[in-house]
């Protein structure tokens, strides 16, 4: 159906201040397949095999670590995953066959969608399939996109860390992608993170193939997840909505499940008040019948019995997420008890008590103190300053420091916009839209979204859908509404912030809240100069952000998590720019000079361009690289050293590490 026109026709406070470690020219990471690592002798983490065919599907065999079973220790065999193929048909037949499964369920079925049974299909699914002419022509280019086969060798990190990044990018790149395209048409849902999984998973593009016990290479205890499918594609959990997840070892001469990861997911009747202990139900019945002792309630007897480690997975409501629910690893646990007790409805129920391992990081313990500081921002301790903005920010940013006894930076100004050598309604103006209320994606008398090459760059969450050399957010002159989904960077900051001491590397900038990746972080303000005028000055400026691309390798930070979706369109065809802004933070800047550098960055920086301006002098804007745990230090990649005296020497750790920045 033709969508509607939604146009009408055309007729200071001063603070104090930081001095993190400071590069002169900021970049994005280098893209996947341009020289970003060398390979391993090792074989890789993460599968791929090309295949002619969207949907064919080969999972590896896994073994399990074992020990002898003479004394009820455990013994492993090989663990298979049948081939399956789905239905024959097109990709969206397929791929909308998964469209009824709910994430949010907690059922028996152990297979992933897309090896699961056919599913009845819903109305707005068969809609999807019959597809219309016109827009339908760029959804078409796109799938083709999507479903091409991949390379026969795929470029990966050595680092399991850099590999687990790779594949949660990848898929919610994919995911933002296909919604975007669904809004356009006006069929936007949840099914995206389905098909983008779908897709990911038919060519095995997934780590850790195969199941283990214990802890899984390259994910960290307090990462955080949106969607099962994100636990399924990196190895952590592998069912799409059961809550047990198992293997079948052998002890002696008998073969048994035992568990190796459960996800607590609101289901069923948990307790998790405590941070160390869950009370754990297990799973079947539907509160209608007694449940039984099989499957994944088998494999938790066998567990206690056996008293191997089990990894924990625990959920918490979160409104800023389609599904209402955050997914937090926390870590090891063992099974202390089990029993049976009664549900509410009567029935029986099996009930599995599961200490945490001690030693081990904080995984929920996070979440929970942070959603108290949030409620009560007096509790968090160690306070220095409750809010360094002094109220110029939407939301207090906290000055704490929990390592020694400084008590702050050096004074400078708070300030929340750039400031210019001139006036900036001396430079040119940009066009406005003539949009009712809000731009509407699809809408292709909508000025602004042709400023951006058809497509609005936000999706419905406000979240950006993927990087480009200039994004243009609707104006003053727009006839839109401040609501408007294409009014995202200039509403200012909508995290809590919090500016904290770090061990060694001055301060440090870091967030309460869980950050998905596309979110708007803040904007780099501070005073444009002239770069020319002042070098000598500049290169004493430790607060200096030259918005200057380094090439289009440079500039191709989301070349890798769209690795299945329009690669070479994103690095070829698009127009590269380079931007003669040089800004400077020492005097008057925000929370945006505090980011550190990382050789492995969460956070990068976007141009975006609103308001009366000239192309050359954008906003520079921080968005998240990926899902960023609530306090997790924010670092971007301010750019490559070649160790000489004038660059600095780098502290971030990262195993790709160069050494130095600047």
């Amino acid at each position: 159906m033709e969508r509607r026109s939604n146009c009408t026709p055309v007729a200071e406070n001063g603070v104090l201040d930081v001095k993190p470690l400071r590069s002169l020219a900021p970049m994005f990471p280098a893209p996947l397949g341009f020289e970003m690592v060398t390979q391993s002798n090792v074989p890789p983490l993460v599968s791929i095999s090309p295949v002619g065919f969207p949907f064919a599907m080969n999972v590896g065999t896994a073994h399990v670590a074992t020990r002898s079973g003479a004394n009820g220790s455990i013994n492993a065999t090989p663990v298979s995953a049948s081939t399956r193929m789905p239905p024959s048909g097109s990709f969206w037949t397929a791929g909308a066959s998964i469209l009824a499964v709910d994430d949010d369920e907690e059922e028996e079925e152990e297979n992933p969608p897309f090896e699961g049974k056919n599913r009845t299909l819903s109305k707005r699914d068969k809609k999807s399939q019959a597809g219309s002419s016109g827009s339908d022509a760029k959804r078409k280019r796109l799938i083709k996109s999507l479903i091409k086969p991949l390379p026969l060798s795929l470029p990966m990190p050595d680092d399991p860390r850099e590999s687990v990044d790779m594949i949660l990018m990848t898929f919610d790149s994919l995911r933002r992608r296909l919604l975007q395209v669904d809004e356009a048409k006006d069929e936007g849902g949840r099914s995206q993170y389905l098909k983008a999984g779908s897709i990911m998973a038919s060519r095995n593009v997934k780590t850790n193939v195969g199941k283990r016990v214990g802890s899984i290479p390259g994910v960290e205890v307090g990462d955080i997840f949106y969607f099962r499918f994100e636990m399924n594609l990196i190895g952590l959990h592998s069912p799409s909505m059961a809550g047990i997840d198992y293997l079948t070892t052998s002890f002696g001469d008998k073969d048994e499940p035992i568990a190796i990861c459960v996800v607590s997911s609101g289901g069923y009747e948990n307790e998790e008040d405590d941070i160390d202990v869950l009370i754990y139900s297990g799973q079947g019945g539907s509160g209608k019948h007694d449940q039984k002792l099989e499957r994944g309630n088998l494999a938790l007897d066998r567990s206690f019995h056996k008293k191997n480690q089990i990894r924990v997975v625990r959920s918490a409501k979160d409104i800023n997420c389609p599904t209402g629910k955050i997914y937090i690893y926390d870590g090891l646990y063992k099974i202390e008890s089990s029993w049976t007790e009664k549900n509410k409805a009567g029935f029986n129920m099996f009930k599995y008590k599961l200490l945490r391992e001690p030693g081990q990081p904080d995984g929920i313990a996070i979440w929970k103190m942070t959603q108290k500081w949030k409620e009560n921002p007096s509790s968090r301790g160690k306070v220095i300053l409750p809010d360094i903005s002094s109220g110029a920010e939407n939301i207090p940013v906290c000055l704490v420091n929990d390592v020694d006894d400084e008590r702050g930076p050096n004074h400078f100004v708070y300030i929340t916009n750039v400031k210019h050598p001139h006036p900036i309604d001396m430079m040119k103006p940009l066009q406005g839209c003539m949009c009712l209320s809000v731009c509407l994606p699809g809408d292709t008398n909508c000025s602004c979204a042709n400023h951006n090459g058809g497509d609005l760059p936000y999706n419905s969450m406000g979240l950006l859908v993927r990087r480009k050399p200039l994004i243009y957010e609707c104006c003053s002159s727009c006839q839109c509404t401040f609501n408007c989904r294409n009014r995202v960077t200039r509403k200012g900051i909508r995290l809590h912030f919090e500016v904290f001491r770090t061990s060694d590397r001055g301060w440090g900038l870091r967030s309460w809240d869980p950050i998905r990746a596309g979110t708007f972080i803040c904007e780099y303000t501070g005073e444009v100069i002239d770069r020319s005028k002042i070098d000598d000055e500049i290169e004493e400026d430790e607060y200096i952000f030259q918005a200057t691309y380094l090439g289009e390798k440079a500039m191709g930070f989301n070349c890798r998590p769209e690795l299945l979706e329009e690669s070479e369109l994103s690095t070829e065809t698009e127009v590269f720019r380079s931007f003669p802004i040089t800004l400077s933070a020492k005097n008057s800047g925000n929370i945006a000079r505090f980011i550190n550098h990382s050789c492995s960055p969460n956070v990068f920086w976007q141009p975006v361009l609103y308001d009366h301006g000239d192309e050359g002098y954008p906003h520079i804007m921080f968005f998240a690289m990926k899902h960023i745990p609530p306090m997790a230090e924010l670092t971007y990649d301010y750019g490559p050293g070649s160790g000489s005296i004038r660059n600095k020497k780098c502290l971030c750790g990262a195993p790709n590490c160069r050494g130095y920045f600047g």
